[in-house]
């Protein structure tokens, strides 16, 4: 398949650019770096520089592609490797997911792209009995920087899952460890980026729709579906 990958170069991009490659698909590579390009053509992926925020660029540069398939695994996380700027770091990831996703799923439209996978996150389900399954309500009430991510998830979800002609999946990922995640040490909920990877490849090559909790297994949320349907498994790597 001719795949579009926004968040191309992040902790989860740079391992999804590499099982899709070696699956045999044609990946094209967005980045809004023009420096990262000789990476990008180095893992056999095409480059393309753009910025999710510029809805117009990011329009033409779809309608110039026409791919089968979007990835989605924009995040703007940088700033929370210091502490002093997490809410900043969070207020700039949650506009990211509605903004950035809303210009990706309209860009995929105008494209004639009628299928999209997004990355969302696991632990934003409401207080109830755990553990969760995908169905349970999110916590929509949470306070403070909770609330705010709540926000960008929930937009970026309503987006990718109810956008007339665009069938949509949306991977809610536990607490990410690995390379280029700051620690390689799993944590309450934790999915390594690898497996986080694969999870958006089986997806896409299963056209997989509807919500997925993708973790290890934890007390905390239930991920017999994406294991039964889509035959993920937390061993997964590049």
């Amino acid at each position: 398949m001719n795949v579009f990958l926004a968040g191309a170069t992040g902790a989860v991009g740079r391992p999804t650019i590499s099982i899709l490659v070696a699956r045999g698909h044609r990946v094209f590579a967005m980045t809004r770096n023009p420096g990262l390009q000789p990476e990008i053509w180095q893992a056999g992926a095409i480059p393309v520089v753009q910025d999710a925020f510029d809805a117009v660029g990011l329009r033409q540069a779809l309608v110039a592609i026409r791919p089968e398939a979007v990835v989605h695994q924009l995040t703007d996380l940088a700033l929370l490797r210091d502490p002093e700027r997490r809410d900043e770091a969070l207020e700039r990831n949650a506009r990211l997911r509605k903004i950035g996703t809303a210009n990706l799923v309209s860009a995929a439209v105008a494209a004639g792209v009628e299928y999209i996978v997004a990355q969302s996150i696991a632990w934003i389900y409401g207080p109830g009995p755990e553990p969760y399954l995908e169905d349970a309500p999110l916590d929509v009430d949470a306070p403070g920087s909770l609330g705010v991510s709540v926000d960008g998830v929930t937009a970026l979800e309503a987006a990718v899952l109810s956008t007339p002609g665009l069938r949509g999946c949306v991977l809610r990922y536990g607490r990410l460890y690995g390379p280029g995640t700051g620690t390689e040490t799993a944590g309450e909920m934790p999915l390594h980026v690898h497996a986080a990877a694969w999870a958006a490849v089986l997806a896409v090559e299963k056209q997989a729709r509807g919500v997925y909790n993708v973790a290890e297994a934890n007390p905390h949320v239930s991920t017999d579906k994406i294991r039964i349907e889509l035959g993920w498994n937390e061993r997964l790597r590049t």
